[in-house]
């Protein structure tokens, strides 16, 4: 996740000193409850044993997606093997609180599997392995999760076309996209299969590439189910950019899936407005038609358990506060304006 600190508006040192700001706490109904779309969010496998985290993903929730679990990194071993157990228990966890399962993500440039790497001098290997693997992952949660995110983030970060640096590409160039859609099918005829990118909201540039291997996607007769934009962004969102985002991703016709949101304050270089980038992603996406509405996923329960607030991207002076619930799983005023915005 680190490589979109080379994209995110830097940390103003200013902004980051003193004590982090208070938040309102609020009374709201189950956001399930009201949303007329499902909702998800992040989950990692050890979260299903704190029974706080437990209480807010199951009050207000009803979909999640693994955050880690089904990364390549998580299950895939150097000699070609693969340990699921993680993902299993998770899957497992969630299914059996009534939760739905996204998954994510089987194919993503930055964790192209070591045994893959070794062959990229070969195509017609690599070829063959890469379908085994797609159709290893795939298959393996077969009936189990709803849809998939097969290919993650192949649109370079500044949005001057696709990424090439990188194992998949270099075996295969720009048919390992399509490759993976049509072998995630084989594997799993009936989930939904997502194309998944950041940064669109905020880069045009980068969302008209996006949209033009989508429709390139689509011309080849490849099974892309709908895109997925994943909506981390600033506090400072400019108005109206949540909005012709979510249109220009429509004009395809395909379900939307609005990924992985969290909004970050300690990004936002202007005036903090969380409360009203809640709302815009809301209205924006329930002015699609109903059809192309596939869902809202928050990428995390409590501030606490953002990655925004782990490893490289945390910061001690100040941190941050992008997701709907506090530390304590309390409802803070974003959350309230999630509610309006559903609601009104």
């Amino acid at each position: 996740m680190n490589r979109r600190a080379l994209i995110a508006a830097p940390l103003a040192l200013a902004a980051c000193s003193g004590p982090p700001v208070a938040e309102a706490q609020v009374d709201i109904p189950p956001l399930k409850s009201v949303a007329p779309f499902p909702l998800g969010v992040a989950a990692m496998t050890e979260q299903f044993d704190d029974s706080a985290w437990g209480e807010v993903v199951g009050t207000h929730f009803d979909r999640v997606t693994p955050e880690w679990e089904m990364k390549a990194e998580a299950f895939a071993r150097e000699d070609g093997t693969y340990d699921f157990s993680r993902a299993d228990r998770l899957v497992g966890r969630a299914t059996g609180r009534g939760l739905s399962v996204f998954g994510h993500t089987i194919v993503w440039y930055t964790q192209a599997p070591a045994f893959l790497q070794r062959l990229t001098g070969d195509r017609r290997a690599f070829e063959e392995a890469y379908g085994r693997y797609v159709r290893t992952v795939a298959g393996r949660y077969r009936g189990r999760v709803v849809a998939w995110d097969v290919v993650n983030e192949p649109v370079l970060d500044d949005g001057q076309g696709y990424r090439t640096r990188h194992a998949f590409h270099e075996a295969l160039g720009i048919d390992y996209v399509r490759l993976a859609f049509e072998h995630a099918r084989e594997a799993d005829p009936a989930a939904v299969l997502f194309l998944n990118d950041y940064n669109l909201e905020q880069l045009p540039k980068k969302r008209r590439d996006f949209l033009r291997l989508a429709e390139s996607l689509l011309k080849a007769g490849a099974p892309l189910g709908g895109l997925g934009t994943q909506t981390h962004v600033p506090a400072d969102l400019p108005v109206g950019a949540m909005d012709e985002t979510l249109r220009d991703l429509a004009s395809l016709g395909l379900p939307i899936h609005v990924s992985e949101v969290d909004i970050s304050a300690n990004r936002a270089r202007g005036r903090h407005e969380p409360e009203r980038v809640a709302a815009e992603i809301v209205d924006a996406f329930q002015g699609l038609p109903e059809r192309l509405r596939w869902g809202v996923t928050i990428w995390g329960a409590r501030h606490g358990d953002s990655w925004l607030n782990r490893g490289e991207e945390k910061n001690p002076l100040r941190p941050d506060r992008p997701l709907l619930f506090d530390d304590q799983g309390r409802p803070t005023s974003t959350a309230a304006a999630f509610v309006r915005a559903l609601t009104t």
